[in-house]
Formats: C-alpha cells, sequence, structure tokens
C-alpha cells in the first residue's frame, strides 16, 4: 500500500499569510513592521479644503457665542451701575429736602433733568 496525500481544495474567500520567518534583529516578540510610505497619510486638497471649511464655520459659531456672552454680562453691569447712579440721586435728593423746601427740591431736579437731556 502506497502512502497517498490528499490535499483538500481552500476555502474560497480565505486568504492565508505566508510565514515571513524569524526576525533578523531577534526581537521575535515584536509585531512585523510595515513599509515606510511617507505618503499615505496625505489627503486630497478637496477635502483639506472641506475640512477648513468646517473649521471656520466651526469657530464663527464659537466667536459668536462668545460675543453674546460679553453683551449679556456687559447689559448686566451697565444695569448694577444704572441702579448705583439712581440710588445715589435718590439720596443726594433726600439730603436736599432736609434742607429744602419739598417744591423747591422738584423744580431743581426737572431742571437738572432739562440739562442732563440737552447736554447729551
Amino acid at each position: 500500500m502506497a502512502d497517498t496525500l490528499v490535499v483538500a481544495p481552500a476555502a474560497s474567500g480565505t486568504t492565508t499569510t505566508a510565514p515571513t520567518g524569524l526576525r533578523k534583529n531577534g526581537k521575535n516578540w515584536h509585531p512585523p513592521k510595515k513599509a515606510f510610505r511617507p505618503t499615505a497619510g496625505q489627503t486630497s486638497f478637496a477635502k483639506r479644503m472641506e475640512i477648513d471649511q468646517v473649521k471656520k464655520a466651526t469657530k464663527a459659531r464659537e466667536q459668536e457665542m462668545k460675543d453674546e456672552k460679553e453683551q449679556e454680562r456687559n447689559r448686566r453691569i451697565q444695569a448694577i451701575k444704572d441702579k448705583r447712579k439712581a440710588k445715589e440721586e435718590k439720596e443726594r435728593y433726600a439730603k436736599m429736602e432736609e434742607k429744602m423746601h419739598r417744591k423747591l427740591v422738584e423744580r431743581r431736579r426737572r431742571r437738572e433733568k432739562r440739562n442732563k437731556l440737552l447736554n447729551s
């Protein structure tokens, strides 16, 4: 009886990688490296322009949001300043009323208001 070796055909669609053998430097525990391809990570000009457009749109939106936040902050600060100014004005007129007659103080208040409107 002759020994015959029967080889089954490989299944279609499966690929086998040929063994590469031992590494030359002897560091067989490291994974095998691929060939250095300096142009592998480059993208097309159109793709880069598209990415730039997205970045510009994002930056514009961020700047818009920052501006809105700054405007809100300035509005709050201005409201606080206006309240303080009105309070000081009220206290000043209250002091004047202690010394003078109420109608005279009212007349001066109206006159100051007219002058403020003329000067602004």
